[in-house]
């Protein structure tokens, strides 16, 4: 989980294999660079499989590895914390704002 849209990606491949562009529209926000090097990133770590198809152009999808589908399940509660606090959150983040200002 190397980054802020690690978490997103497995939430978007958890139905099933996407293509690129199919990832591109839900995570609203991130620059194409930085979703390649997040695929490249969890690819080198074993949580998805990419396989690219021939064809022109190439086709090429993203799936999770059984090792991303056990990492589910923490993304999930992980998730349900976060929307369970978020009016703490945003609270604290306000106070540290006004903080360094």
């Amino acid at each position: 989980m190397s980054n802020k849209w690690s978490a997103k990606i497995m939430v978007c491949l958890k139905d099933g294999r996407r293509r690129f562009s199919e990832l591109q529209a839900p995570l609203q926000g991130v620059t194409p660079k930085v979703l390649v090097e997040s695929l490249r990133a969890m690819e080198r770590d074993g949580i998805i499989t990419r396989t690219s198809y021939p064809g022109v152009p190439p086709r090429v999808e993203y799936e999770l590895t059984d090792l991303g589908r056990s990492l589910l399940e923490q993304v999930s509660v992980w998730c349900d914390w976060a929307e369970e606090h978020l009016d703490e959150l945003l609270a604290a983040r306000e106070i540290y704002e006004r903080r360094s200002a």
